[in-house]
């Protein structure tokens, strides 16, 4: 069973404080690095939550959303899967060199779980906001660069079907990718989160 843990300071559950609307952001480690500076952009506008877990692939997701999304009510989830579906994988779930594994969630399927999750954050009534994925960069441990591009083209037409506002997050990056990413990695430096957090906090304003 999924529980919230401590270990990073965006899992810290926050007080809501009375009259503000309620944010749900959900993602992995990316979303993660630009929960903090999205909380303090948003301060006085708005209660920023967030599951106290790295929420993965769309596998996993499956499983936690409902626990994710608790009792109380969301004003605005903003919300992607993505960089660990496209990862490659041993027998037993551990990230891998590309050519000793396979992609844990393939486009078809994540097409079908993204599908199903759209479809449970709906009845939220919340308005939704899908994050695209941002890049991988090529020389990236466990995934193939561009490969993002394919699962954005397969998200896409599923958010198209729901009338589902977009923040294109890997539009935003590609141009700043080399100032903002770290190399041969898919996570940012402190400088690129606080900017893709002003990008995040704007994108929810915008929908309140």
């Amino acid at each position: 069973m999924w529980s919230p843990t401590a270990d990073h300071p965006a899992f810290i559950p926050i007080t809501d404080h009375t009259g503000l609307p309620r944010v749900l952001l959900i993602g992995d480690s990316i979303s993660m690095g630009y929960t903090i500076p999205t909380r303090k952009l948003l301060t006085g506008k708005a209660n920023v939550h967030r599951p106290g877990t790295n929420c993965a692939d769309t596998f996993t997701a499956l499983k936690y959303l409902d626990q994710w999304l608790g009792d109380a009510p969301w004003d605005v989830i903003h919300f992607n899967w993505g960089l660990h579906d496209l990862k490659y994988v041993d027998t037993v779930g551990n990230m891998v060199h590309v050519h000793k594994g396979k992609q844990q969630v393939l486009p078809a399927q994540y097409e079908q779980n993204l599908e199903v999750l759209v479809q449970k954050l709906l009845q939220t009534k919340a308005v939704l906001i899908w994050a695209t994925t941002t890049p991988v960069p090529p020389g990236a441990h466990g995934r193939i660069a561009g490969d993002e591009v394919k699962y954005n083209a397969v998200a896409a037409q599923v958010m198209r079907r729901h009338q589902i506002r977009v923040n294109d997050l890997h539009a935003f990056v590609v141009p700043r990718q080399q100032e903002i990413q770290q190399p041969r990695n898919v996570h940012f430096t402190t400088a690129g989160y606080e900017l893709l957090a002003e990008r995040v906090a704007d994108c929810i304003e915008a929908a309140l």
